[in-house]
């Protein structure tokens, strides 16, 4: 469900209709600013499965559809700034879209490992 209002503009709101997956490689995939989502809670997923339809939900209501996509690694509920990722993705999608297996897992448990397990919010907490 799509919380976000433009008058409160909470930071765990933003994001609209979002997804978390976490892998087996530990890493958190996450997609926000959906259409509509798919899979269920719980539900194993495989690499190519769609999820969902992208959109502009949250704080992308008047902006093209698209999606945020952030990986991390796994919080406690309500850790929502890290939910939204702490790995720059780009070098993993260009990977994967041109058809390479390019994993993060290294970089997330690098950065988790700097950052502790719950960093402090740094941007419109």
């Amino acid at each position: 469900m799509d919380h976000w209002n433009g008058r409160t503009n909470k930071g765990a709101d933003r994001g609209g209709l979002s997804f978390s997956i976490v892998g087996d490689d530990g890493v958190r995939y996450y997609g926000s600013h959906m259409s509509r989502i798919v899979i269920r809670t719980g539900q194993r997923v495989t690499a190519g499965q769609v999820v969902g339809a992208v959109g502009t939900t949250g704080d992308a209501r008047g902006t093209a559809p698209h999606l945020h996509f952030g990986l991390s690694w796994p919080t406690p509920h309500g850790i929502w700034w890290v939910r939204r990722g702490e790995v720059y993705p780009w070098p993993y999608l260009d990977s994967w879209r041109a058809g390479g297996n390019a994993s993060p897992a290294s970089a997330v448990a690098k950065e988790h490992k700097r950052q502790g397990d719950v960093p402090p919010c740094r941007s419109a907490c």
